[in-house]
């Protein structure tokens, strides 16, 4: 029965990123948060359940939620934010002839910005908007799945330590995705985490990972 419990308070908090967000910034209420779900657990364990053993399952649930452990911590404290607005991407068939689009585009390029994500069918270029129409303009319409406009990408410039530590690009986007924010895109490179979303998120996520770096430089200091 505790292990009933547990496993059904465990997975009703990995459905819930507020509750999630709540535990990893140490603002939640066990007993709050215990009564909120004691409900459900009743449900499912078709029982009556004691709110201490809720409260016990909650307590226990906190430590998957701690993300910023050990080297984690320093490699989050070094990083640093920049963000780039009026971004733009299109994605297309991964066909022989775009890819050679594709590489005379690069071997000219001269905007201030471009990203080129291969995966096995699809082909994704991520500009300045300034180069968007110039980008999409080379492929032909029935090759293009898709284009957006209003994207903007926030850079995580992180400690070379981060290409050797497990879990520092999960801290990143669980930030991100703990206040509701699809992201678009993402990509690294080396010690950069690029992340694109939408313009009306850009302020959002840049609040979420600033008050992630402050949580671990405090920690660090």
């Amino acid at each position: 029965m505790v292990n009933s419990i547990s496993k059904k308070v465990q997975n009703l908090i990995d459905e819930d990123l507020s509750l999630q967000d709540a535990l990893q910034r140490d603002y939640g209420n066990y007993s709050a948060i215990a009564r909120m779900l004691l409900p459900k657990v009743k449900e499912a364990v078709n029982s009556d359940v004691n709110l201490e053993s809720v409260i016990t399952a909650v307590k226990r649930a906190k430590a998957n939620y701690t993300i910023l452990q050990g080297k984690i911590t320093q490699v989050v404290a070094g990083s640093v934010l920049n963000i780039r607005t009026d971004m733009a991407k299109v994605s297309v068939d991964k066909t022989k002839k775009n890819l050679e689009k594709i590489r005379k585009t690069l071997a000219t390029f001269s905007g201030e910005f471009l990203q080129v994500i291969e995966g096995n069918s699809v082909v994704t270029l991520i500009s300045d908007f300034n180069s968007f129409h110039k980008i999409n303009g080379i492929f032909d319409k029935a090759d293009v799945i898709d284009r957006k406009q209003n994207l903007a990408t926030v850079i995580i410039r992180s400690p070379d330590d981060i290409t050797s530590t497990p879990g520092c690009v999960q801290a990143f986007y669980n930030a991100v995705s703990r206040r509701h924010i699809n992201i678009e895109e993402t990509m690294s490179c080396y010690t950069e985490t690029i992340i694109v979303l939408a313009m009306e998120d850009v302020s959002k996520a840049f609040a979420a990972l600033t008050d992630l770096i402050t949580q671990a430089r405090r920690k660090t200091a």
